[in-house]
């Protein structure tokens, strides 16, 4: 079936194309149809489903006609003939149908559907109330109404259902207070009331759920203080990662207790009338990502604790009354992209060490009573682009490379200030006085002495030797920080980094499939989803490999994640998998592909849940772009460095051999980052089935004693690594036409006829002159690395430090830091 959202085709789920993997006859609750049930061709329903059905139908509008299939003689209604509607058993478990101009209300007749799981009418034109019948239903788990028209106040009954996982209401004319009964939904991960009218308070029992992760509750008329109860009782894990409450009426203080939620990543209460001071107890929260208290009335100052929140990436605390000096500590904050501190009444200096924070990429410190000079270190943010300090006491020259890239609106209202525009010029330095008193030159006559040749000569080895003084300053300088940078490098991860790794380590089976029998296990992720969220997303197939067929997944909510079904009858038993998959699901780096969840099926269906790389594999970034497409060297220099760095954790970190390393499980984000994946999951199959995966899966990138040994190791891995490397410079795949011969030994055969240029990718030779130093040593070390004999191989670390060392400009780029920073545990 197709559906179209924004005026985009999208695949629905079909058995040859979804992930609805387990047909929904496994999934179903397991009631027999009655005697009174109509069976037409096979097709069997029940009585009491197809009247329910009717009468749900007659008090829709459909301007479109996507409900002509819902006939009055029920032909086909649970085998795909009635839109929307899917049965197991004879009963309705599901109603599909978003995106379909639906006007009209849903009937409270909808209880009569005794089995049904999931309610998904969202983006129609729904009007009436949100039934109350729905809290009849016992195996109701999903309800995803958002952004209808729906009037009235939010059922108390939906707490009486067991089973909800996930109440989506936002983006209607909801009105009136939360129902506190809503907390008694044991199951319930997601509660998204978003954009309604709703009054009153924020119900305490929402604050002590154990199984909510996801709240949002912003752009409603929401009053009084936010209580104090946040994290439940006891040493219960508190899966809260998402908390939205801005754009409210919410009074009162931030509440200390919400430095309990150890895996919030995202709090934000900007548009309120919140005030007192920011509890330092917020900064327990290490795996935060965004906070945002902008627009209230906090007062005080920074707490010292600040700095430990190492995950920011961004801080919003503009428009409040918050006063003090800003702690030099702030450079701690290494992931931190965007700091908004304008409007406030901070004062003193601007630390010099905010220009450590390389990640940065707007700062806001306007309208304070900052005093004194810009620091000069802010010129090395490279990746500045947005800055403002203008409505301060700020007084000086603006370092010029800032005067150069923002105009005068960022330096305006500060009087003393200077350099920032042609309309205010710094006064120029006086001249230098002359050696002789002024008391002394009438004697000495008007006429100057002439400079002889001695002078000149002496003078001049005076210049020279500043200059080379100044030249071994720069030197001494740059080999210090290249020394530094290595042993940073090359270092264990900070202690807190590593008890943070370690604190998110564990899965945590959040939902089991009931009758079904299926069980969904969670490692940390960006977001929450179910069981059906999953089996029913839209999907497509991305491609099938050794280990089975990889989909891109579109989950109700619009998030998208990258599934796995690994081929049956190949893993492990169960209770081996769930041992090795535990392990896979433990391992974060920036340059590994995150295993964020996994489902075990009722039929033995094993799936595996990551990331979704939006850029997809380097494979095909490099060899299926257009010709208007061109890849710089800076790009591939990045990913090379982020795949060694990768490879580097699994070997020197995780002790684990890779074993089917390819461009094609290299992955790139929206930054054009690399992703290794399929990392490890020879582990999760059986031992025939790893060792065919590992001697065959490998194509073009195998190492020669593979075919011999038929056991990876590291220098395997490495020589994979070479062969990447070389895809890079060259342009070529491994199975590329090379006259016969495999990309290395082509490569090997141009370099020792000495036609080395011929090597290299046209789109490279364009800067050569530039960049042909790092091109010939890549190269060198490429080679290296696919060198036939495994002990002439140097190690992955080395690899990485000489690649560090020939691209020292790729080693500082953002997003080849190399720094571990865990992924928030959501459920």
């Amino acid at each position: 079936m197709v559906e179209s959202r924004n005026g985009v085709s999208r695949n629905r789920l079909t058995p040859r194309n979804s992930l609805c993997f387990l047909f929904f006859l496994f999934l179903a609750v397991p009631i027999a149809p009655s005697s009174s049930s109509r069976e037409w061709d096979g097709v069997i329903v029940t009585q009491a489903d197809y009247q329910a059905l009717l009468a749900i139908r007659s008090e829709l509008v459909d301007p479109h006609g996507v409900l002509r299939s819902w006939n009055g003689s029920a032909l086909g209604a649970c085998s795909g003939g009635w839109a929307g509607i899917k049965c197991a058993q004879g009963q309705v478990i599901v109603i599909q149908l978003p995106w379909k101009g639906l006007g009209g209300r849903i009937s409270e007749k909808i209880a009569q559907l005794g089995a049904l799981r999931r309610l998904s009418l969202h983006d129609n034109s729904l009007t009436g109330v949100v039934p109350q019948s729905l809290g009849f239903l016992p195996y109701l788990r999903g309800v995803h109404l958002f952004n209808n028209r729906l009037l009235g106040s939010v059922p108390p009954s939906l707490g009486n259902c067991p089973l909800l996982q996930a109440l989506d209401l936002r983006n209607n004319l909801l009105s009136g207070p939360i129902p506190p009964a809503i907390a008694n939904s044991t199951k319930l991960m997601r509660l998204d009331l978003s954009s309604n009218s709703l009054t009153g308070s924020i119900p305490v029992g929402l604050t002590r759920s154990p199984s909510i992760a996801f709240l949002a509750l912003e752009r409603n008329n929401l009053s009084g203080p936010i209580p104090d109860s946040w994290g439940g009782v006891g040493n219960s894990t508190y899966l809260l990662t998402t908390l939205t409450l801005d754009h409210n009426r919410i009074s009162g203080s931030i509440p200390p207790s919400l430095g309990k939620l150890g895996l919030l990543q995202k709090l934000s209460m900007s548009h309120n009338q919140i005030g007192g001071a920011i509890p330092d107890e917020l900064g327990r929260l290490s795996r935060l990502r965004e906070l945002d208290l902008s627009f209230n009335s906090v007062n005080g100052s920074l707490p010292a604790s600040f700095p430990n929140m190492s995950s920011l990436v961004v801080l919003n605390l503009e428009g409040n009354q918050l006063r003090g000096l800003l702690p030099d500590a702030l450079d701690r904050l290494l992931n931190l992209s965007m700091l908004n501190l304008s409007n406030n009444k901070f004062q003193g200096k601007i630390p010099s060490t905010i220009g450590n924070m390389s990640s940065i990429s707007k700062l806001d410190l306007s309208e304070n009573n900052f005093t004194g000079e810009i620091p000069s270190s802010l010129q090395n943010l490279a990746n500045l682009n947005s800055f403002n300090v203008s409505y301060n006491n700020l007084s000086g020259p603006v370092p010029s490379r800032l005067s150069e890239k923002f105009n005068a609106s960022s330096f305006v209202g500060n009087i003393q200030l200077c350099g920032y525009s042609s309309s205010t010029p710094c006064p120029n330095s006086p001249p230098p006085q002359s050696s002789i008193s002024p008391s002394a030159e009438p004697s000495m006559g008007s006429r100057k002495r002439k400079l002889t040749t001695k002078d000149i000569i002496l003078i001049a080895a005076g210049i020279l030797l500043a200059i080379l003084l100044v030249l071994c300053c720069i030197v001494l300088c740059c080999l210090f920080r290249k020394k530094a940078a290595a042993k940073k490098k090359n270092g264990k991860p900070p202690a807190s980094t590593a008890i943070s790794e370690k604190a998110g380590s564990s899965g945590m089976e959040v939902e089991s499939g009931g009758d079904a029998g299926g069980k969904l296990v969670h490692f940390d992720g960006p977001f929450v989803f179910a069981a059906d969220d999953l089996l029913c997303a839209t999907a497509e197939i991305m491609g099938k490999s050794s280990y089975g067929t990889a989909y891109k997944a579109t989950l109700e909510d619009g998030h998208q994640v990258a599934v796995k079904r690994l081929r049956e009858k190949t893993t492990k038993s169960q209770k081996e998998f769930e041992n090795e998959v535990a392990v896979l699901g433990r391992i974060r780096h920036p340059n590994l592909l995150a295993l964020r969840a996994y489902y075990l099926g009722p039929k033995r269906e094993k799936l595996l849940v990551f990331d979704y790389m939006p850029k997809g594999s380097l494979a095909s970034f490099l060899h299926a772009r257009g010709p208007e497409t061109s890849i710089d060297w800076p790009t591939r220099r990045r990913i090379a460095i982020g795949v060694a760095r990768g490879l580097n954790h699994l070997h020197t970190q995780e002790n684990m051999v890779h074993g089917n390393l390819t461009s094609s499980n290299v992955l790139l984000d929206e930054q054009v980052n690399a992703h290794i994946a399929d990392y490890g999951l020879s582990r999760l199959m059986s031992g025939g089935a790893a060792t065919m995966v590992a001697t065959a899966g490998a194509l073009g990138y195998a190492a020669p004693e593979l075919s011999k040994t038929k056991k990876p190791t590291n220098k395997t891995d490495v020589y994979s690594l070479g062969v990447i490397v070389l895809e890079l410079l060259t342009g070529k795949s491994p199975s590329e036409g090379t006259s016969g011969r495999d990309l290395p030994q082509w490569v090997a055969s141009l370099v020792k006829e000495e036609w080395t240029t011929e090597v290299f990718d046209l789109e490279l030779m364009r800067d050569a002159t530039a960049i042909g130093d790092e091109l010939l040593n890549t190269l060198k070390l490429a080679l290296h690395c696919v060198d036939p004999s495994p002990t002439s191989r140097p190690e992955v670390q080395e690899v990485l430090q000489q690649l560090e060392e020939i691209m020292p400009e790729a080693s500082a780029e953002p997003g080849n830091e190399g720094t571990e920073v865990p992924a928030p545990m959501v459920e």
